[in-house]
């Protein structure tokens, strides 16, 4: 009971910030990224859930990897997409482990951070760019592992990186 009361409460607490926020306000405020970034949180209840050693099948990785200047080349809508797929790969790639978990911490955890990536994904998805087709590629090749730890520290780099830099490409946009 207690448990179904944390993940209630997780997944509040894990929601976009507000039901009337536009894209465009998650790109212009920082702080509100910032307090969207939830991974340090769920790193820390990974450490007090002793059932999480190792996830019963790997989690595809998100592409982190980046050369500057290609990315700079890339328009605002090829970076998007890429952002895009590598979440959408990362979603579909949790809600499978996921499935497989046993019910307790581990799938709370998962649980929590496939609506995490699902909540960076419908942001990044309604961004409204102007431009060339998005790309459907990876930007690097994506490792797995069964590490619910590896996946936490790679997604925050995600955001931390890639993310970021496309937000700071679309501030010019801002009021």
């Amino acid at each position: 009971m207690a448990l179904s009361r944390l993940l209630l409460l997780c997944m509040v607490a894990s929601e976009v910030w507000n039901a009337e926020t536009r894209p465009i306000d998650f790109v212009c405020d920082r702080e509100s990224r910032r307090d969207m970034n939830t991974v340090a949180e769920m790193a820390a209840a990974l450490a007090d859930c002793d059932a999480l050693k190792m996830l019963p099948s790997p989690i595809q990785l998100p592409c982190i990897k980046v050369h500057k200047a290609s990315w700079e080349r890339k328009s605002a809508q090829e970076k998007k997409g890429d952002i895009a797929a590598t979440l959408r790969a990362l979603s579909r790639s949790v809600s499978v482990v996921k499935t497989l978990s046993q019910p307790g911490c581990a799938a709370t955890l998962l649980e929590r951070l496939e609506h995490t990536v699902n909540n960076y994904l419908h942001i990044i998805t309604h961004l409204d760019i102007r431009g060339s087709v998005e790309s459907p590629f990876f930007s690097s090749t994506a490792e797995s592992t069964h590490s619910l730890s590896t996946v936490l520290w790679t997604f925050s780099r995600l955001i931390t990186g890639k993310m970021e830099w496309l937000m700071a490409d679309l501030t010019h946009g801002c009021p």
